[in-house]
């Protein structure tokens, strides 16, 4: 499977962390690669075959024997990434809530921003996101909008475009959900811009990873950090 990597016309690819989600990830591998873009998973520690499946349907798997979380999951990603010399990375999550199509809106956005972050914004259409998930989500979004001195709607959306030379620049040490916050701060750290596009997100009914009690702690525990750290 190495040598297939870069194989394609196209230097972005698309990094997926899952753990357990074998009902979705065949379907979103096959049609990312359907796109003639290249897929990089991270198995974290998953043991229904989410892996396998999408090795199967053409993505280069990162295997980990136990749960890392997906912080770590998505450093191993992006090292990769960096390491083939590709030029832009597409992040997504692996249940199947982010649409294949919006890959398209990314790809046209980035190319009108090629040196900004482009981040998904679910809000515009959150009518059956959980009101919990929507008002957490809303606080977080206008304090981290406030510490990044730029307005983000939906700093916790999985789904963004990142270029390369971002990366490079940037440090993250983040081991779960608090990855996402961590990589637009440091970004607009260093200066680079937010763009927003607006996505769909499909709900199944299926039981959310994100835990609304202690991730909101451990996101306002990581905030604290930024905002006062120890000098």
């Amino acid at each position: 499977m190495e040598e297939q990597l870069k194989s394609n016309n196209n230097d972005i690819c698309v990094v997926i962390p899952v753990h357990n989600e074998c009902r979705a990830i065949g379907r979103l591998v096959e049609g990312i690669c359907s796109k003639n873009l290249d897929v990089i998973v991270i198995d974290d520690g998953s043991i229904d075959g989410s892996g396998r499946i999408a090795h199967e349907k053409g993505a280069h798997v990162i295997y980990h024997e136990t749960k890392k979380g997906k912080g770590l999951s998505l450093q191993e990603g992006f090292a990769h990434a960096l390491e083939k010399n590709y030029k832009g990375i597409i992040a997504m999550d692996g249940d199947g809530q982010h649409a294949i199509e919006d890959i398209d809106s990314f790809l046209t956005k980035a190319k009108e921003f090629p040196s900004s972050i482009i981040n998904g914004n679910r809000m515009q259409n959150a009518e059956r996101m959980p009101l919990i998930r929507r008002l957490t989500n809303g606080i977080m979004s206008w304090l981290i909008s406030l510490v990044c001195k730029q307005h983000i709607p939906d700093t916790q959306c999985g789904f963004r475009y990142i270029p390369v030379n971002i990366l490079k620049e940037i440090e993250i040490n983040s081991n779960d959900f608090e990855i996402e916050t961590e990589v637009l701060i440091e970004a607009s750290r260093h200066g680079y811009p937010v763009a927003s596009i607006p996505i769909k997100t499909i709900y199944q009914n299926e039981k959310s990873k994100i835990n609304p009690y202690k991730d909101t702690i451990r996101f306002f525990a990581y905030l604290m950090r930024e905002l006062f750290p120890k000098r």
